[in-house]
């Protein structure tokens, strides 16, 4: 069958975002999304740190229930180590240095990949205490959010929370033996010996998931009520199992996703979402690839119903799924939701632009109900969702802290907004912090480079104000799938480079 015409909805999203030849310096974009994660780093600082407003933190969690919780990430504005989220952005930074590595390194950027990798995946491996204990959580949310102090001077509880064969937690555990497996896969090239090592409790992690299933909201409810899971832990179970297919190429992994495909929603779930929580659009992707590559032909038809579920997400991104479609702003970015909606923008460009790839090897083109999409396209699509969050959308904004010209400067952020300890030395207490610098009228005292903000609201719209947390908080969740986009995009032949 001949290429379809694109659909005039198509072009009218093209129309709107203009000329996809753009003069955005994806590679600085890299270095500087990279960069936010040096500035959410929880624990002892290496001498060589880039981001010198940032200093020791947290420097015994876990100490007080036995165990050294040091290191790791704190998730966004705040100091909690949320483990669910911070798993989910392990794996993504990780399978973006699987799929460009090339590109990464083009781009002089694959060290500061691996060490933000390795940075989450070292807490991990402290975190998990073989076979069947994970400690999941460090700090208490409630209490955090009461307090607006740097790192330095956290006064705020620490109390770590852990789940076991009683206290289970399928999803967290499941999500961390993803990222474990997903990162070995990305640091085997370069360090086959801890390669080995975070296979090893990437696989016992995983058993430990699908033994002793549970839901962590049921059994930790206090602790993860800020990240609760509303689809289970099927999809974590699919996505880990994935993952060690991928690491190992043991076909016992791939005939878990196979065998239990129906029964945990991975061929049934038609969704338009990927992001923390729901990891089902990522593991058809991840299959697609699986089947388009090599066929496996024992389990082809299983992988081909997966690859109709993903190819759902991409038509359903694109607009061209027959109204089944992911809503759109005005100014042309894809809409899911008005709390951080950058995070899922973030994770469906990469999504898009990593199966355009796979299109593209096979010498494959998408057919979506509203038409036939070559590979070129879906990639140019995930290409304007980035030029959106840079500065190419009504408000002519980045909304990636410290790119461009023109940014926020009013990061929900409580390092971000208050003056360093080397500046201020003195500490800056709970009220003191809300008194003096959460609405503090000035520009951040530091930049937070390459922060993904929430980003603007259905029509376009952002007000540049710490106190509007779902329009100017940065994630780890959100700030992860980008990188990889990022370095994709930084070999494009128009590119600005």
């Amino acid at each position: 069958m001949g290429r379809l015409s694109i659909s005039l909805a198509f072009l009218t999203v093209v129309s709107v975002l203009g000329s996809t030849a753009t003069a955005f310096d994806y590679k600085d974009a890299l270095e500087k999304s990279l960069l936010f994660f040096e500035a959410q780093r929880s624990g002892k600082l290496p001498p060589d740190r880039r981001v010198k407003w940032r200093g020791d933190s947290a420097l015994t969690d876990g100490f007080e229930q036995g165990v050294d919780l040091v290191g790791g990430y704190y998730d966004a504005g705040d100091h909690v180590k949320f483990g669910f989220p911070m798993a989910f952005a392990v794996t993504m930074l990780s399978w973006g240095v699987i799929e460009f590595e090339k590109e990464t390194v083009a781009a002089n950027q694959l060290k500061q990949a691996l060490a933000a990798i390795r940075w989450g995946t070292d807490y991990f491996l402290k975190a998990h205490k073989p076979p069947n204990t994970l400690w999941v959580q460090v700090g208490d949310g409630d209490g955090d959010h009461l307090c607006w102090e740097r790192a330095e001077d956290m006064t705020t509880s620490r109390t770590a929370y852990k789940i076991d064969t009683n206290r289970r937690g399928s999803e967290v555990a499941g999500e961390t033996a993803a990222a474990l497996a997903a990162a070995s896969r990305a640091f085997k090239p370069f360090d086959a010996k801890y390669s080995n090592l975070l296979l090893l409790h990437a696989k016992q992690l995983f058993t430990f998931a699908d033994t002793f299933r549970g839901r962590y909201d049921d059994t930790l409810e206090f602790a993860c009520k800020f990240y609760p899971s509303s689809t289970g832990f099927h999809d974590e179970l699919l996505w880990a199992a994935t993952w060690l297919y991928e690491a190992t190429n043991d076909q016992s992994y791939l005939s878990y996703v196979s065998q239990n495909a129906a029964a945990f929603g991975g061929t049934g779930w038609a969704v338009k979402e990927f992001y923390w929580d729901n990891k089902y659009a990522g593991s058809q992707v991840l299959l697609t690839k699986v089947l388009l590559q090599a066929g496996s032909a024992p389990y082809s038809s299983v992988l081909k119903q997966y690859q109709a579920k993903a190819e759902f997400f991409v038509c359903a991104c694109l607009r061209k799924n027959k109204g089944h479609d992911v809503k759109m702003t005005p100014g042309g970015l894809l809409y899911f939701d008005d709390w951080n909606n950058m995070q899922y923008v973030s994770s469906a460009a990469f999504l898009l632009a990593v199966y355009s790839d796979y299109l593209s090897a096979s010498k494959g083109n998408l057919k979506c109900p509203d038409g036939e999409i070559q590979p070129l396209d879906i990639l140019r699509f995930a290409q304007s969702q980035v030029d959106y969050m840079l500065g190419k959308n009504p408000k002519s904004i980045s909304y990636l802290v410290g790119y461009g010209g023109r940014f926020p400067t009013h990061v929900h952020h409580r390092g971000a907004s208050m003056p360093s300890v080397s500046i201020h030395p003195a500490p800056i207490g709970c009220v003191e912090g809300f008194e003096d610098w959460y609405g503090n009228k000035n520009a951040d005292p530091n930049v937070i480079l390459g922060a993904l903000l929430g980003g603007p609201d259905d029509k376009d719209g952002f007000s540049d104000d710490r106190k509007s947390y779902k329009q100017t908080e940065p994630s780890l969740a959100g700030n992860a799938p980008l990188v990889g986009v990022l370095a994709r995009l930084s070999c494009l032949p128009d590119s600005g480079q």
